[in-house]
């Protein structure tokens, strides 16, 4: 859960969110090297007079061809990485599907038969002590911890996004159109997201909550909701 003075990202959760924030780690620190680099070259041609030898080196017209180059490698080559990983759905143990409606969403455990609910948002006024604000909502999606879950996106009406920061995952729902991702939780917790295509009047109360919990809690809970 993100707080108000926050600078990096949410606590990665998943794999895939782990990668990433190792991946945005890594290009920071590219960028750092270049802007130390330039700062450097740009103070030394302030302080010191040019020199014929330093205009028209081919030495160094070779470096910086070849360095950006070497640079753009260095990020690329993980980014690729990272995005196979994204696309990549082999066998999910569970597939749950993720309808968008203005303005709340539909949720459907393809794998079981009748398990579907909806899941509004909680008003300030019905709101237990200790929950969040515009964040909270009345029915959890509930998944099995360390399972690979696949998530089918699509939407009822308008342009909708599901996106749940910690677990690295944002998927535009489009109506007419399937779109998926996947992830697997970590660990055990509640992981908070909100709807990230503006949808209409109320696109900001369309929160999205996903409880992960050991595989006994969840037959519990599925048991129940289908009773």
């Amino acid at each position: 859960m993100a707080n108000h003075t926050q600078f990096g990202f949410q606590d990665a959760s998943s794999p895939i969110m782990e990668e990433l924030v190792e991946f945005h780690d890594h290009a920071l620190m590219v960028a750092l090297a270049i802007c130390s680099l330039v700062l450097y070259l740009l103070a030394l041609m302030l302080m010191e007079k040019l020199s014929s030898n330093t205009v028209d080196a081919q030495e160094v017209e070779l470096v910086w061809t070849i360095l950006p180059a070497i640079v753009l490698i260095m990020l690329a080559l993980p980014s690729l990485q990272i995005l196979y990983m994204m696309d990549e759905i082999d066998e999910p143990d569970l597939t749950l599907k993720a309808i968008g409606h203005q303005w709340y969403w539909t949720y459907e455990y393809t794998d079981f038969k009748d398990l579907t609910f909806d899941s509004y948002m909680l008003p300030t006024t019905d709101l237990p002590l200790g929950n969040f604000r515009l964040l909270e909502v009345d029915h959890r999606v509930v998944i099995p911890m360390e399972s690979h879950i696949r998530v089918i996106v699509t939407a009822d009406d308008v342009l909708h996004s599901w996106a749940v920061p910690s677990l690295g995952v944002k998927t535009d729902a489009i109506p007419g159109r399937l779109n998926q991702t996947s992830f697997i939780t970590t660990r055990p917790g509640i992981f908070y997201g909100q709807c990230s295509e503006i949808c209409g009047a109320n696109h900001s109360f369309m929160p999205i909550v996903v409880e992960s919990a050991p595989l006994n809690h969840f037959e519990n809970w599925s048991s129940l909701l289908s009773s």
